[in-house]
């Protein structure tokens, strides 16, 4: 079994903004496709044309109807990927120490040489963050592009994940959390970002900022109401004349 580090140098994790997510799946893309030719082996796929399609994807957007206690119903993409938890349980139960969390920049990585595809860190995850790469046969997870934030041969507005870097709401953000006067660390402040799932005591790094409220959506609100008032009471012009014509017959 792997130890957890006591503490780490930095907290770099994700802040996912679900008010601005539009759900294009831009952040799923650019990751199956850094991660194909990047860090680790390629990220499989099976009969992707057929009728039972399957593949390892390190992260996915889910989509939700909200019906809130009052006012209409909201639409909420929800992007997931490995929260890089500070007590991840995926680390402690995997059986040959292939699951760890770095000390330095608290990013939880798999080594895949070591691992023996058993699964267990799959069934510990308490937030299906981690899948089987069925070619592989071993785990495969979110690595926060490791081989892309420390690479200098980037340009330094691309030493960010891949999902950061090409999400076009720019509803996903990277940092370390654990420095208050970072730009992750004061927008989760300002909008009371949240953790995912907090009674699982996993304490993760990656924060969600929920969704603004609607101004003036209240029970009683159309919102299509605007668009549907007639913009002329009687028909003016042409239109006028050939309408009191056409009347007349």
């Amino acid at each position: 079994m792997t130890a957890l580090p006591e503490r780490t140098e930095r907290r770099l994790g994700l802040v996912i903004d679900l008010d601005t997510c539009v759900g294009c799946h831009a952040c799923v893309v650019a990751c199956k496709g850094w991660n194909d030719q990047g860090y680790g082996a390629p990220l499989s796929d099976q009969d992707p044309q057929g009728a039972a399609p399957q593949g390892t994807f390190l992260n996915r957007v889910h989509s939700y109807e909200v019906l809130p206690e009052s006012g209409p119903a909201q639409h909420v993409h929800f992007p997931k990927s490995c929260l890089h938890c500070d007590d991840a349980p995926c680390v402690t139960v995997c059986p040959t120490g292939a699951s760890y969390k770095r000390v330095e920049d608290g990013i939880v990585l798999v080594e895949e040489e070591a691992c023996i595809g058993c699964g267990l860190c799959a069934w510990a995850c308490p937030y299906g963050a981690r899948e089987l790469d069925l070619a592989a046969g071993v785990m495969k997870k979110c690595t926060l592009c490791v081989d892309r934030i420390y690479n200098e041969a980037l340009p330094e507005k691309d030493r960010v994940p891949a999902c950061v870097r090409t999400c076009p709401a720019e509803a996903r953000h990277f940092g370390d959390l654990a420095d208050p006067e970072s730009d992750v660390s004061q927008l989760v402040a300002a909008r009371g970002g949240i953790d995912l799932m907090p009674e699982q005591g996993t304490k993760p790094v990656n924060k969600y900022l929920p969704p603004r409220p609607r101004d003036g959506w209240g029970e009683d609100t159309d919102v299509l109401a605007p668009f549907l008032e007639p913009v002329a009471e009687e028909p003016q012009g042409f239109l006028g004349w050939l309408d009191r014509t056409l009347g007349k017959l």
